[in-house]
C-alpha cells in the first residue's frame, strides 16, 4: 500500500498521502490516527512505538485512543500486556516507556477495577512485569529473580495493601515460561508463531470477526463439491467393495460420513440420495437369502454391519435433505423386519402417548403389538379318535434344532448393530424433519407397502406413527394417509391383519388429533365413515373392538364435536351396533354417555341420537331392560328442548322465532321416533313407549310450539299410531302381539289427553274440525274393536267416558256451542249419536242438536284416518 510505504519512510508524509487518498480525514483527528496505527498491516512497528511514545500533545492523544482500541476484559495482566506490546516495539527512552505503560495501565484498570485498588497499582505491577521479563530472558543477567524476590518487590503496591500471593505467583511463572517479545516481528513475510503472536492472533480474531466480509469462496466450494461428490462416492465404493482390513474399511466409512456431512451442510439432497443408494448395497440386506442365512451372513460381516449403521446414522443426522433415498432406507428396514432383528415396539408413537395416561390396559389397539403373520385358529379335536391322533402327532414331532454357538453369536452381533442404528428415531422424531423430507418419507412408506401383507402392515404402522408424531403438520400428510387407508378398507372382502391395522389406525389418529385440531374435527370424523363401508364379514369380525374404540373417542372428545356431520358419523357407527350381539353393549354405553341427562346433546345431534336410541329400543339383542333404558333416554332428551326454548327468549326476536321453529321440528322427530316403538311386539316395551310418548306430548311445559306443529303431530304421529294399533288387532296374530287390550287402552287415553292438551293451539286452526272429527272417528273404531272375536268390555266402557270428558272441556272453553257458525256443532253430534247417544243430554241438557244429512259425515272425515 502506497500510504504504508510513505509512513515507513516519513510519518508526516505518510499521513498526508493517506489524507490525499481520502483514507484518512482531511483534518486528522486522534481517533483516525489511532485506528490507522492499530489495524493497518505492514507498518514499521519501531516507528509506531516511537510515535506513540512522543511527548507531543497530539501523539499523547493518539496514544490514549490507541489504548482504547483494546479489550482487556477477563484477561490476566500479563496476557493483556502481551497483546498490547505485540502491536508495536516499545521505545527505548524511559520517558516514552513511561507514557506508553501509563496508557496501558489506565486502560487495563478501567476494564478490570476489581483487581487493583487504583491505576497506580496497575502501572507499578506492569513495570514490574517488564523488569521481570528482562531479568529472566536476558542472557547478560546472571542472578535471576526468584518468586519470593518478585513477590517481595511488589509489597504494598495495591493502595498500601498486598496483592494476593497466588495472583503474583501466577504472573511470575507465566513470564518465566513465556517471554514477552519486546521486538515484535514486522509485517512482511511469515513470522515465527511465538506465544505472544498466538495470543495476539486470538485477540485479533475476537475483535475483527464481526467485520470480516465474506467473499465468494463458499459459493465456489458448493459448486466444486457438487461436481466432485459423485466421483468421490464412486471411488469410496470401489475401495470399499473388496476391502477386508478394518482400518481401510473405517477410512471408507468415514469418507462416506464426511461426504454426507458436507452434502447436508450445502443442502444437496441429490448427493445424499445417491450416497444412500451406493451405501445400502454394502449392507447385504437387499440380497435374496433365507432368514437363517441372512442373519448369519449379516452378523459375521463387519463391512455390512458398519455400512448399515452408517446408512441410519446419515438418515438420523441429515434426514432433512433426503428425498428419494428414503426408499433405500425403508428397503433396509423391511429386510431387518423380515429377519426379526427389529424391536417389537418400533412402530409405536413417541413416549408421550396419550393413551398411557388413561385406560392403559383396556381396549388397547393391536397396533402396538409386533407384526406377526396371521395364523388360522387352531381347531380343537373332539372325540376319542381325534385325541388319539393328536397324541400320535405329538409323539412323533421332532424338536426344533437348537442354534449353534456361532449362530447365537452372529445373531447377537446383528441385534447389537440394529440397536446402534436407532431406527425408531427416524419415525418418532420425524416431527423435526423439514416438510419436503417428511412428505418424501410418507410417500416412501406408502409405496413400500405394496409388498407382501407383512411388509404392508409394517409400513402402515410406521405411517401411522409418523402421522401421530406430526399432529402440528397433519394437513401436510392427511390427504395421502387417508387415501392410503381408504384403499385398504374399501378393497377388503375378508378380515385380515392389514385391514385391522387400517381401521384401528384411522380411529387412533382421530382420537389422538381431535383434542388439538379443532379446524380438522369434521374431516377427521368424516373419515370414520370408511368403517360404514366395510364388507359385512369384515365389519362383523371387528364390530365389538371398533365400538369400544369409538366409545373411547367419544368419551374423550364429546365436548369438542359440534357439527351435525361429525355427530352423524358417530351415531351411525353406534346405530350399526344395536343388533350386534357383542358390540351392542359398548355401543349403548356410548349412547347413554351422550344422552343421559342431556350432557352432550346439542341441536346438531339431537335427532341423530334420538334415532339411535330408537334403534336400541327396538333391538331384540339386549334384554328388555336395555330397551326400556333406551326409551327413557329418548324421553329424557326432551329436557334439552325445554332448556333451549327458555334460552331462546334471550335472543333477538328474529333469532328466537327461528329457534322456536327448530325446537318444534326436533320435538316432532322425537315423538315420531317414540311412535314407531309403540307398535313393538313386546308388551312391556310397547306399553312403556306409549306412556313415554304421552308424557312427551302433554307433559313438556316451556316449549313454545306453533299451531301448525300440533297439526303435523296429529297427522304424522297420533292418528297413524291409532291406525297401526287397530290394524294389528285386525290383521296380526294374537301370539305375535300379546295382551294388546292394555296397549289400546293406553293409546286411547293418549289420544284424548293429547287432543285436550293441544286444544288452545288446534282450536285456532282452520282445519280444527278435521282434527276433531278424526278423534271422534278413532273413538268409533275403538268401540267396535274385537279381541279374539269378542268386544272388549273395558274399551267399550272407556270410550263414552273419555268422550264425555272431552265434550265437557270443549263446552267449558266455548269451543263447542250451538251458536257456532263453523258447522262444528252439527258434525259433533252426528258422530256422538253413533258413539254414545246419552252423552248429549248429559253434557248439553238444554240444547237439542239439529239433524243433518248423512252426507255431511263422510264429507268431514279426515282422509288420513280410515
Amino acid at each position: 500500500m502506497i500510504g504504508v510505504e510513505h509512513f515507513n519512510q516519513d510519518r508526516k508524509k505518510g499521513f498526508q498521502c493517506l489524507q490525499g487518498m481520502c483514507v484518512l480525514p482531511e483534518t486528522l483527528d486522534p481517533v483516525s490516527a489511532a485506528c490507522f496505527l492499530r489495524y493497518t498491516r505492514g507498518l514499521d512497528k519501531n516507528l509506531v512505538g516511537d510515535y506513540l511514545g512522543n511527548h507531543d500533545q497530539f501523539c499523547v492523544d493518539v496514544l490514549q485512543e490507541f489504548a482504547k482500541t483494546f479489550d482487556f476484559q477477563e484477561m490476566n495482566l500479563d496476557t493483556a500486556l502481551r497483546v498490547f506490546l505485540e502491536t508495536f516495539r516499545l521505545p527505548g527512552e524511559s520517558q516514552k516507556i513511561q507514557r506508553v505503560v501509563e496508557a496501558f495501565a489506565e486502560r487495563y484498570y478501567e476494564q478490570s477495577p476489581n483487581i487493583f485498588a487504583n491505576k497506580d497499582a496497575a502501572l507499578l505491577l506492569s513495570y514490574s512485569l517488564i523488569m521481570l521479563n528482562t531479568d529472566q530472558h536476558n542472557a547478560q543477567v546472571k542472578k535471576k529473580m526468584t518468586e519470593d524476590d518478585f513477590i517481595r518487590n511488589n509489597r504494598r503496591i495495591n493502595g498500601g495493601n498486598d496483592l494476593p500471593r497466588e495472583y503474583l505467583s501466577e504472573l511470575y511463572h507465566s513470564i518465566c515460561e513465556n517471554e514477552i517479545r519486546m521486538i515484535p516481528e514486522q509485517g512482511a513475510g511469515l513470522p515465527v508463531m511465538t506465544h505472544d503472536n498466538w495470543v495476539g492472533l486470538l485477540h485479533k480474531s475476537r475483535q475483527t470477526a464481526p467485520f470480516i466480509v465474506c467473499g465468494s469462496g463458499e459459493w465456489i466450494n458448493h459448486e466444486m463439491f457438487a461436481i466432485l461428490s459423485g466421483p468421490t462416492v464412486a471411488a469410496l465404493s470401489v475401495v470399499l467393495d473388496p476391502v477386508d482390513q478394518e482400518d481401510v474399511l473405517q477410512t471408507c466409512i468415514d469418507g462416506f460420513l464426511n461426504v454426507a456431512k458436507i452434502a447436508g451442510c450445502y443442502h444437496l439432497d441429490d448427493v445424499l440420495d445417491r450416497l444412500l443408494v451406493s451405501l445400502s448395497n454394502f449392507t447385504r440386506l437387499l440380497l435374496p437369502m433365507s432368514v437363517e442365512e441372512s442373519v448369519f451372513a449379516f452378523g459375521n460381516d463387519l463391512k455390512a454391519r458398519k455400512a448399515t449403521v452408517t446408512v441410519f446414522t446419515i438418515a438420523n443426522m441429515y434426514g432433512d435433505y433426503i428425498r428419494s433415498g428414503w426408499r433405500n432406507i425403508l428397503d433396509c428396514i423391511l429386510s431387518l423386519n423380515k429377519l426379526g432383528l427389529l424391536p417389537a415396539n418400533l412402530a409405536r408413537e413417541a413416549a408421550d402417548d396419550l393413551e398411557s395416561n388413561s385406560e392403559p390396559d383396556s381396549g388397547r389397539s393391536p397396533l402396538v403389538s409386533p407384526v406377526k403373520p396371521a395364523l388360522p385358529p387352531a381347531r380343537k379335536s373332539s372325540g376319542l379318535m381325534g385325541r388319539f391322533s393328536e397324541f400320535l402327532y405329538y409323539d412323533t414331532e421332532k424338536p426344533a434344532p437348537q442354534p449353534s454357538e456361532e449362530e447365537v453369536e452372529s445373531r447377537k452381533r446383528a441385534t447389537e448393530t440394529v440397536t446402534d442404528c436407532h431406527i425408531g428415531s427416524l419415525f418418532t422424531e420425524s416431527k423435526f424433519l423439514q416438510s419436503e423430507s417428511l412428505l418424501n418419507l410418507s410417500r416412501a412408506l406408502i409405496l413400500a407397502s405394496h409388498e407382501d401383507e407383512s411388509g404392508a402392515v409394517f409400513c402402515l404402522e410406521l405411517l401411522i406413527t409418523v402421522t401421530l408424531n406430526n399432529r402440528d403438520r397433519i394437513m401436510l400428510l392427511w390427504q395421502s394417509v387417508y387415501e392410503h387407508i381408504a384403499n385398504i378398507v374399501q378393497s377388503a372382502v375378508m378380515p385380515s391383519t392389514l385391514v385391522e391395522k387400517a381401521v384401528f389406525g384411522l380411529i387412533r389418529i382421530c382420537r389422538r388429533l381431535l383434542p388439538y385440531k379443532e379446524d380438522l374435527t369434521d374431516d377427521l370424523l368424516k373419515s370414520l365413515q370408511l368403517i360404514l363401508k366395510l364388507d359385512a364379514r369384515v365389519a362383523d369380525a371387528y364390530c365389538e373392538h371398533i365400538t369400544r374404540e369409538i366409545m373411547r373417542l367419544v368419551k374423550a372428545n364429546a365436548g369438542r364435536i359440534k357439527s351435525h356431520i361429525g355427530w352423524r358419523t358417530i351415531t351411525s357407527l353406534l346405530s350399526m351396533t344395536a343388533r350386534h350381539p357383542e358390540a351392542s353393549e359398548p355401543g349403548f354405553e356410548t349412547l347413554e354417555f351422550i344422552m343421559l341427562d342431556g350432557t352432550h346433546l346439542l341441536p346438531a345431534n339431537f335427532v341423530l341420537c334420538v334415532n339411535a336410541a330408537r334403534q336400541f329400543s327396538e333391538s331384540r339383542v339386549g334384554d328388555v331392560a336395555r330397551s326400556v333404558k333406551s326409551l327413557d333416554l329418548m324421553a329424557g332428551s326432551s329436557v334439552c328442548l325445554v332448556k333451549w326454548s327458555r334460552e331462546a327468549v334471550e335472543e333477538e326476536p328474529e333469532t328466537t322465532v327461528q329457534l322456536y321453529k327448530d325446537i318444534g321440528e326436533m320435538w316432532v322427530r322425537l315423538v315420531q321416533g317414540l311412535m314407531k316403538v309403540c307398535i313393538d311386539p313386546r308388551e312391556e316395551i310397547r306399553n312403556h313407549a306409549v306412556l313415554i310418548l304421552q308424557r312427551c306430548l302433554t307433559g313438556l311445559d316451556g316449549i313454545n310450539l306453533e299451531d301448525d306443529t300440533w297439526l303435523q303431530c296429529f297427522d304424522s304421529v297420533i292418528f297413524p299410531l291409532q291406525n297401526d294399533l287397530l290394524e294389528i288387532i285386525e290383521e296380526r296374530s294374537a301370539k305375535e302381539f300379546r295382551n294388546m287390550e292394555g296397549t289400546l287402552i293406553l293409546s286411547l287415553k293418549l289420544l284424548s289427553k293429547a287432543f285436550l292438551h293441544s286444544l288452545p293451539s288446534t282450536s285456532r286452526l282452520v282445519s280444527f274440525s278435521k282434527v276433531w272429527v278424526g278423534v271422534l272417528t278413532c273413538m268409533e273404531r275403538y268401540k267396535k274393536v274385537k279381541l279374539r272375536g269378542k268386544k272388549s268390555e273395558k274399551i267399550y266402557e272407556l270410550v263414552p267416558e273419555i268422550l264425555k270428558n272431552t265434550l265437557l272441556v270443549m263446552k267449558s272453553t266455548g269451543i263447542l256451542s250451538p251458536s257456532g257458525s263453523d258447522g262444528l256443532w252439527d258434525q259433533t253430534w252426528l258422530h256422538v249419536k253413533a258413539l254414545a247417544p246419552s252423552v248429549q243430554s248429559e253434557v248439553f241438557p238444554d240444547d237439542e242438536p239439529q239433524t243433518t244429512t248423512a252426507g255431511m259425515v263422510s264429507e268431514v272425515n279426515p282422509p288420513l284416518v280410515q
